[in-house]
């Protein structure tokens, strides 16, 4: 399992004021491909042109399995089975916004679809959502923008990706 620490370099520090707790997917269908959303656009942050994978915060007193299952359905319009594996963790800092995140990364399968509800910034932020094999997701992360958060994102979830390829060729799946 990976365990990482990582800093923000992109914005000034200003110190941590909250912390969020973030559950994500490698979201597995049935061809073994996994889910990547597009993120496209400019706020705060800067503009943004970039991939992540699907997820999103823990509510109070939720499970990571409970968290999974919510985000996966509201944000992607896909149900999940219970036997989620947990893969990576890593801690990192959104500077600009005095957050710390504690992200936990699960394989998780697809078992269903159901009725997607993505908020108004969703709506506006992921620009598609895109099953891609593992090669090309990475080849994915490996060329996309290596600035502001981008790059954080980049720097969180390309080790996690790697780790998966890893993981499923020694399994043979």
């Amino acid at each position: 399992m990976i365990d990482l620490k990582l800093k923000d370099d992109q914005y000034e520090f200003k110190g941590v004021n909250h912390t969020r707790e973030v559950i994500r997917a490698i979201l597995v269908n049935e061809d073994n491909k996994i889910l990547l959303e597009k993120i496209v656009d400019n706020d705060m942050f800067g503009p943004r042109d970039y991939y992540e994978t699907p997820g999103g915060g823990a509510k109070e007193n939720e499970t990571h399995l409970e968290t999974l299952k919510r985000e996966i359905a509201e944000e992607c319009g896909y149900l999940i089975s219970d036997d989620i594996v947990l893969i990576g963790k890593v801690k990192d800092y959104y500077n600009l916004i005095n957050r710390e995140n504690h992200n936990y990364y699960y394989i998780a399968r697809v078992i269903g679809k159901c009725e997607q509800h993505l908020e108004a910034d969703e709506l506006r932020r992921i620009a598609a959502f895109c099953w891609v094999d593992i090669d090309e997701a990475i080849s994915l992360y490996e060329n996309m923008q290596n600035v502001l958060v981008g790059k954080l994102v980049k720097q969180r979830e390309l080790p996690i990706l790697k780790y998966y390829l890893a993981v499923k060729k020694k399994v043979g799946n």
